[in-house]
């Protein structure tokens, strides 16, 4: 099968298309026929070896593992299952996390169908796909929707709630700022002037233009501040904060679990949460997809097409 994989630590460049052998589905897995992936920051880190130590440790430490192939999320078709596997079956269309073992840059990838609540992170999961979205739609889902959802529960965000959300016009964020008013909370988001209307669109009631206004000396304080794009502190967005005010940054999230995943799939079925795509590139332009994604300027998600 074809497959990207990361021949070294660095830049882009450094992603090849390589013929590898297919992988066979363990007892309690699934074959995936991978038909979208995503160009996701987590992938860029891994790629990059940032932050250094986890990255080395996790993925190869003086260079990366044999067929390191990056990609965190995925949508596409099962191919076959493991003996064990009942599930799903050859057929089915699934979308879903691959977990620590990454793996979706590639024609084929295999996932446990079930594991140990609370494992999903690193372990992976999939689930059918929702009747309201194209499979490619789909693959731009599980990571960033999820995150964002174990911030909001973790902040504790519901009616009336004033949050505000920095980086609010790239993937974590437009799925913040939908999840935050489906809550009910009175969301302020921090993003470029050319993605005002993006974000206001999908529910923002606030927008301040970061390259025009620092948001933190914009005067007006908030239950919670979620720095999607970890660009900012603690420290600073104190003076932002109500008295009891939380400040969120993507780090020491509870473990996702599977309802979390169910939660993420009725909203998008009662057309509550919807993706944003900014670009699609083919596998082949996988070094072009790296370049857009490392300047940090995406509008929602960017997607990788497996499959043509």
């Amino acid at each position: 099968m074809k497959a990207v994989i990361i021949t070294k630590y660095g830049p882009p460049e450094v992603l090849e298309i390589r013929d590898i052998e297919k992988p066979q589905p363990k007892a309690n897995e699934v074959l995936i026929k991978v038909h979208t992936t995503t160009a996701h920051a987590g992938d860029s880190r891994v790629r990059r070896s940032s932050p250094w130590i986890v990255v080395r440790l996790l993925f190869g430490f003086f260079k990366p593992k044999k067929n390191l192939i990056p990609g965190v999320e995925l949508s596409g078709t099962i191919e076959s299952v493991g003996p064990n596997a009942t599930l799903f079956k050859k057929g089915d269309e699934v979308y879903g996390l691959t977990g620590l073992r990454l793996g979706s840059y590639a024609e084929y990838c295999c996932i446990p169908e079930k594991v140990k609540d609370g494992k999903q992170e690193t372990r992976g999961i999939i689930k059918k796909t929702p009747s309201n979205l194209t499979l490619a739609e789909c693959a731009v889902v599980p990571s960033a929707a999820l995150t964002a959802l174990k911030n909001l529960q973790k902040g504790k965000v519901t009616k009336g709630t004033s949050i505000l959300i920095n980086g609010a016009s790239g993937s974590l964020g437009t799925y913040a700022i939908q999840l935050a008013k489906y809550y009910g909370a009175a969301v302020t988001a921090v993003c470029s002037g050319k993605n005002a209307e993006l974000v206001k669109s999908i529910g923002a009631d606030y927008v301040i233009d970061y390259t025009k206004e620092d948001f933190i000396k914009a005067g007006k304080k908030y239950d919670v501040v979620y720095d999607a794009v970890m660009k900012s502190t603690r420290f600073k967005c104190k003076k932002i904060l109500k008295p009891k005010g939380i400040y969120l940054n993507n780090y020491w999230l509870p473990n996702i679990k599977e309802a979390d995943m169910e939660i993420i799939h009725e909203l998008i079925e009662k057309n509550e949460l919807k993706p944003i795509i900014d670009r699609t590139y083919d596998m082949e332009d996988v070094v072009e997809a790296h370049k857009y994604l490392d300047t940090e300027r995406k509008k929602g998600n960017v997607i990788i097409q497996i499959e043509k």
